[in-house]
């Protein structure tokens, strides 16, 4: 009875611990608004970011855009899209590194200009 009950005891610490061990994972992630501004609506919305992009075929004026990502690696931001008048917008935003967390907001104006609300821990 000894040797059951120290067997049951140590699958019963695997498993306390193992539990512990998957809940102190931390997965690290940005949620992203974009927010269209810019009086008439774009197409072609293309957002990178280290090692990765998303996009959306179009956003209407005053419309927005949710997107939640992992950083992997370093690197700035570009943001390209096609104007109502048919001229490519590219801008570059701040610099992203591996590990930041926290919200993005990105307000597109008038004139292919952008404003970058970065609200990110730990800064890089």
């Amino acid at each position: 009875m000894t040797r059951r009950f120290f067997t049951l005891r140590a699958i019963l610490v695997f498993g306390v611990t193992s539990v512990l061990m998957l809940s102190a994972c931390h997965s690290y992630h940005i949620d992203t608004t974009i927010e269209n501004r810019t009086g008439s609506p774009v197409q072609l919305l293309e957002f990178d970011y280290p090692s990765a992009s998303f996009g959306v075929d179009s956003l209407a004026n005053g419309a927005t855009f949710h997107y939640s990502f992992q950083v992997r690696g370093s690197g700035p931001l570009k943001l390209s899209y096609t104007a109502a008048d048919g001229k490519q917008v590219q801008i570059t935003g701040p610099a992203l590194a591996e590990r930041q967390q926290g919200q993005l907001k990105i307000v597109l104006l008038p004139g292919g200009k952008a404003e970058f609300r970065p609200k990110l821990t730990p800064n890089p």
